[in-house]
């Protein structure tokens, strides 16, 4: 019996991501082996979280040849429209990061009550295998945004984030808690059986 495994590219070169994906996908597919990304990233001209995530997904399988997956994600606040959104990892501007990104959205709904402060997290899960299949899939974290950041893990928006049910900040969640609720492990859990049947995994 081999023990070879599948190679499949992640569209991205976050290694938060990554391991994040590692973490959630291979020990329900253990034949996969998800490998990183270091090719030229594509311009993500998509409209929806969906569209972005199948361009990177597209680029990464033309770059490499290789079966690939991408996620694109953000949070979106009830009150503010559904945004950030597709733009929440460069809302503050192109050249800030995480903290500068919510610490604005704090700022932005400083006078918005508790009641109203509503958000949810939000991933598009795309898998392309070159020239046979393209698939996608949305996963959904509810909950509300903190007054104030708590917690020095995860990443992005996680210490602002309060997950339905919860008292923690996503950033004060164990990896392993964190990976057992969150939007990604709700979307990558949808695309699990596309790929176990594209890719004949175990």
């Amino acid at each position: 019996m081999s023990d070879t495994k599948t190679r499949v590219v992640l569209a991205s070169k976050n290694e938060h991501k990554l391991e994040e994906l590692r973490r959630i996908l291979e020990p329900s597919l253990p034949g996969l082996e998800l490998v990183g990304y270091d090719g030229p990233a594509p311009v993500e001209t998509g409209l929806s979280f969906t569209e972005n995530a199948l361009i990177k997904a597209r680029a990464a399988a033309s770059a490499t040849g290789l079966p690939a997956i991408a996620d694109d994600s953000g949070i979106s606040v009830n009150v503010l429209g559904g945004m950030p959104g597709i733009f929440s990892a460069r809302w503050s501007g192109p050249d800030r990061g995480d903290v500068d990104n919510w610490k604005l959205l704090l700022w932005q709904l400083n006078d918005v009550p508790d009641f109203a402060r509503g958000a949810k997290f939000v991933a598009a899960a795309a898998f392309v295998l070159p020239g046979r299949l393209e698939d996608s899939v949305l996963g959904e974290w509810h909950g509300t945004i903190l007054r104030g950041a708590r917690g020095e893990g995860g990443f992005g928006y996680d210490p602002v984030f309060c997950p339905e049910g919860s008292t923690r900040s996503a950033a004060e969640m164990l990896p392993e808690q964190k990976d057992a609720v969150s939007h990604r492990r709700r979307a990558f859990d949808a695309l699990a059986p596309v790929l176990r049947s594209a890719l004949g995994l175990r």
